[in-house]
């Protein structure tokens, strides 16, 4: 593989023009589609297998005119102090909301408007009332007129002294990233800038990813319409793809200037750079997309495509990488190189001399510290990484609603208006579907009522076939407590396969398992992919299973300062969480599949090194120096890139997107600083020599992937190449060991 990327990169060395060409017009492809396609739609959401699923498919097969999964929304009325709902003025006021529902703007994707007067929807004390709208479509594809029609409504009842409050997901909108995302952005070219010294160098990596993402999500969009992807697809796509898009560019360009430095001319910098740095970015990648199309095991279709979407622009991330990031590089020219120090240290007929040993930098200080004190790193880093996942033992899970808004938002003070005038179990009424008759309906109704937690049972409201009915339930608790989803189960425990619950609440209740269920064989089929393929790269059954043990650790450590900020509340003003609650439920699964995919990155790019050395015979722990020596600096600096990139989201205005990007950042900083740096050189100078045992037997059966560039270094030793275009004609005879010590400090730190 070595020989083969050393070919292609050198050849997009070369032929650079074309290549950027290429990718230009590509990225430019990808745009005019998404600009052309038709607007993408909300995308269908489903849970295939469970109980309210099929609730769900009942109800559009005998209710056809229902429309189940169109969006809802309660406008909730709240009189002021001494008067009632039901006072003649008020009335009217209520009655013009309806009306102008019904005749307004967007009428025409409303289903029905119910008047609350008629349907018992007014509080006991008379204070409160809600006028519940159904629509024909989903929240995403309400047209903007439609929207702006309903968060108009209220405006005349409230100039009349009325409090009137929305909630529902018919406000639901594409989330807002804020400035979060530039700041990211930001961080990561100051990280870059600082990295290397040069403006032109730092640039390189960023631009490249700014492609690879245009490509990627440009794409998506073009797509999403005809592929069902829904408009909330790209946001993964967009965060993954942007991270390790600069990352592959920074290795691959780090890798460049270390290879000019060996006096190689710059196309063979760039092909040598490229067959070695390369080949841990396929592999890096590799991990990246086993872990997002793993998603697929949780069978549930949107988290599937999410998946696969962020997977096909991780693709992009690592061919930009190795082709369009040694294109450019022939285009930087020496630019690369620090301002003022490229003239000095690359002079005509400048070259390295051999045997001069570079002074140690900060990566080298560490591994030898690490070395002399293993014990002692390997147990603070696993105590205060097992001390920060504590809290994930108290891990609570659901899916957010109105109640999760922010205090400040209409849907969260429509649910606490709601909540206060009705109880809490107002807001997650479960829906009873019954296929049967009247009588089975009755005696359905007759049994619920005598549960424990229920507050109020509808009658059956049968289908014009009187074939099907559906009987509403109103738990005595909020949606997302414990005792509701007691409640649910306690409920379906007593039903035949003829009574299924379903509804909202139920709903998430449903996916909230099915992501438990998940979980393990999900994390078994990326753990057990990821470990054979570590194993081809590293010729070892250790490094492998630390790897995987050291990732288990940082991304449970993770969960718990997760659960410590959005469940508990720590710091919760810090990160902008205004309101705590159950931890999304598909945050465990999601954390495991991106954050092991974006942690075997630097278990590659750092343990590749150190297995170099080690292969052309280092003894164990100077190969950790080695690795550390030319490694570290640039590992860290794509933590701190990811770190920013993943913290911009946090500044979402969607309350799933915000946790997300905190946990994708602190597990970065965990795996990284902790795991990477500190327990993989602890527990590598611990083992030593058998850190790189492989059984015979297993040596011979599995394939030689060459990712230290053996089989390259043989090939060019063969061909020993003299000179091409952009060569330096020569490598000079210059023997000045203070220049040389001096540039390799320079690359290496």
């Amino acid at each position: 593989m070595a020989t083969f990327l050393y070919r292609l990169g050198r050849g997009a060395f070369r032929r650079r023009r074309l290549v950027a060409l290429a990718w230009v017009a590509l990225l430019f492809a990808a745009v005019f589609g998404a600009a052309t396609a038709p607007a993408p739609s909300s995308g269908s959401f489903s849970i295939p297998g469970t109980e309210a699923q099929r609730a769900f498919d009942l109800l559009e097969e005998r209710f056809p005119g229902m429309a189940a999964d169109g969006a809802t929304a309660r406008i909730v009325i709240k009189a002021p102090d001494g008067a009632k709902v039901t006072d003649p003025a008020t009335k009217t006021e209520v009655q013009k909301i309806i009306t102008g529902l019904k005749d307004g703007a967007g009428a025409d994707q409303i289903a029905s408007v119910a008047d609350p007067y008629e349907a018992q929807a007014v509080s006991q004390d008379g204070t409160t009332a809600y006028i519940s709208t159904k629509y024909k479509v989903s929240g995403m594809e309400l047209t903007d007129e439609t929207r702006e029609a309903l968060k108009e409504s209220g405006k005349d009842a409230q100039a009349a002294g009325l409090t009137v409050e929305i909630g529902g997901d018919a406000l639901m909108a594409a989330p807002e990233s804020g400035p979060g995302e530039i700041v990211g952005i930001l961080v990561a070219a100051i990280v870059l800038v600082i990295t290397f010294g040069s403006l032109i160098a730092a640039g390189l990596p960023l631009l490249t990813a700014l492609i690879g993402v245009g490509i990627g999500v440009s794409s998506i969009a073009a797509l999403a319409n005809a592929l069902d992807l829904g408009t909330t697809t790209s946001t993964l796509a967009m965060m993954i793809g942007l991270a390790v898009g600069i990352d592959y560019g920074l290795f691959i360009v780090s890798r460049y200037r270390a290879e000019l430095a060996e006096g190689h001319a710059r196309d063979e910098a760039a092909g040598r750079a490229t067959g070695t740095a390369g080949s841990a970015v396929v592999f890096a990648g590799l991990t990246v997309v086993i872990a997002l199309v793993g998603l697929a095991v949780v069978n549930i279709p949107m988290l599937s495509k999410m998946g696969f979407a962020a997977a096909g622009t991780v693709v992009i991330a690592v061919l930009v990488a190795l082709t369009l990031v040694p294109a450019m590089l022939g285009f930087a020219g020496r630019t690369v190189l620090p301002a003022g120090k490229k003239s000095k240290l690359f002079g005509k007929g400048k070259t390295l001399a051999e045997g001069v040993e570079p002074k140690p930098n900060g990566g080298t200080r560490w591994a030898r510290f690490v070395l002399r004190r293993p014990v002692l790193v390997l147990l603070v880093a696993v105590i205060g990484l097992g001390a920060i996942a504590i809290p994930a033992s108290k891990l609570e899970m659901g899916l957010p609603d109105d109640g999760a808004q922010p205090v400040s938002t209409t849907q969260r003070k429509a649910y606490d208006l709601l909540s206060d005038g009705f109880g809490p179990g107002f807001n997650g009424p479960l829906m009873v579907v019954v296929d049967g008759d009247q009588k089975l309906a009755d005696a359905t109704v007759e049994r619920i009522k005598g549960l424990d937690g229920v507050a109020a049972v509808t009658p059956p409201m049968p289908n014009e076939a009187k074939d099907a009915s559906i009987i509403n339930v109103i738990p005595k608790d909020r949606p997302s407590s414990v005792e509701t989803e007691d409640l649910v189960h306690e409920i379906r425990a007593g039903n035949g396969k003829n009574v299924l619950v379903s509804g909202q609440t139920a709903m998430n209740i449903d996916f909230s398992q099915k992501m438990n269920d998940a979980l393990l064989p999900y994390l078994t089929l990326v753990v057990g992919l990821a470990f054979l393929l570590l194993m081809l790269v590293f010729r070892s059954i250790l490094v492998p299973l630390k790897a995987a043990l050291g990732f288990l650790l940082s991304v449970v450590a993770a969960l718990g300062a997760v659960v410590a900020v959005f469940q508990w509340g720590w710091l919760g003003s810090v990160f902008g969480v205004e309101q705590t609650g159950p931890i999304m439920s598909m945050m465990p699964i999601f954390m495991v599949g991106v954050v092991f995919g974006l942690a075997m990155d630097y278990e590659v790019f750092l343990v590749t090194r150190m297995r170099e050395a080690y292969v052309h015979g280092e003894r164990p722990g100077q190969a950790v120096v080695t690795g550390f020596q030319y490694s570290a600096r640039v590992v860290v600096a794509a933590a701190v890139i990811m770190i920013a990139v993943f913290s911009g989201f946090i500044g979402s205005s969607e309350q799933m997107v915000k946790m997300i990007g905190f946990g994708l950042a602190i597990a970065v900083f965990f795996d990284a600083f902790v795991v990477r740096m500190a327990i993989v050189p602890a527990v590598l100078a611990l083992l030593g020599h058998k850190a790189w045992w492989l059984p015979r037997w297993l040596d011979r059966i599995l394939p030689n992937v060459d990712v230290e560039g053996e089989s390259l270094r043989k090939h060019l030793a063969e061909t020993s190449p003299k000179g091409s275009e952009d060569s330096d004609k020569g490598k000079g005879k210059g023997k000045d060991r203070e220049l040389v010590s001096e540039l390799i400090e320079l690359v290496s730190d």
